[in-house]
């Protein structure tokens, strides 16, 4: 989907950003707040110039955009910076194996117990398996496009489909 005005180049530089784990783990810790470069090395465990570094190809792609700067604890300025949602909108051509790496480091270190997970095997023609995906997609478009609730706990979800070659 190419945005107004958008080059070929926008389309390739934006599918660069995506090609990261750590930019895609930037662009959800930023998605509901805005972060500093300093609070995203930190949680990601970034060295501060590799944390910016990423922090500035989302911010050259539209991925990411800075909101007003604050005051810091030491009266330094900080810029905080928020995810623009553009992510969700923009496609990536063989993403699978970025989105499930992102996915894996996502939930390094959670306990069991902190992580649903559903495997289901169906046997679908081609319109019951596009129809199928069809709703999925819509269920995760209705839930992006939501006002994040104030009170809500941030959340992820990854949903994986594949043929199952294994078991014709």
């Amino acid at each position: 989907m190419l945005l107004a005005m958008e080059t070929d180049e926008d389309v390739q530089a934006r599918g660069r950003a995506l090609s990261s784990p750590v930019r895609l783990r930037i662009l959800r810790l930023c998605l509901h707040k805005g972060r500093t470069n300093k609070e995203i090395a930190e949680i990601l465990d970034l060295n501060p110039a590799t944390a910016l570094h990423h922090v500035r190809t989302l911010l050259a792609t539209s991925f990411l955009e800075a909101e007003e700067p604050r005051t810091g604890n030491r009266g330094a300025k900080e810029i905080p910076y928020r995810a623009t949602g553009l992510s969700w909108r923009s496609k990536t051509p063989n993403a699978a194996p970025v989105l499930v790496e992102t996915f894996l480091q996502e939930i390094d270190g959670l306990a069991p117990s902190e992580i649903d997970v559903w495997r289901l095997g169906v046997r679908l023609n081609d319109a019951n398996r596009t129809e199928m995906m069809e709703r999925i997609r819509n269920i995760f478009e209705e839930y992006a496009l939501r006002e994040s609730d104030v009170d809500g706990t941030a959340t992820s979800i990854m949903l994986a489909h594949h043929l199952d070659r294994a078991a014709d």
